[in-house]
């Protein structure tokens, strides 16, 4: 279970750091292109649509709400840690 939370944390940072450049090149590439696909990291895109009039349209990861959840779980093992070091100081202080 700690191992699946620690790939996931992983790959949670991965995608709040992802570069948006190849899935902007993904809507330039023309068919005699797509060989280059397999090429692009594409790991922020959530949906590419291309209309029949040549439009584009990207949805991208919302790396803001990544970087939240990220802060929101890794906050309780610093408040851990946190009490811990205060408990530890307190009692040293006691002593």
């Amino acid at each position: 279970m700690r191992n699946e939370r620690t790939r996931l944390l992983h790959r949670m940072e991965r995608l709040a750091q992802c570069r948006v450049n190849d899935a902007v090149k993904l809507a330039f590439l023309d068919e005699g292109q797509l060989e280059k696909i397999d090429g692009l990291e594409l790991g922020a895109l959530k949906e590419f649509k291309r209309s029949g009039n040549g439009a584009v349209e990207l949805k991208l990861v919302d790396r803001v709400a990544v970087l939240e959840k990220l802060v929101e779980l890794s906050g309780g093992q610093e408040n851990k840690a946190e009490e811990f070091f205060r408990a530890l100081k307190e009692n040293a202080d006691a002593v």
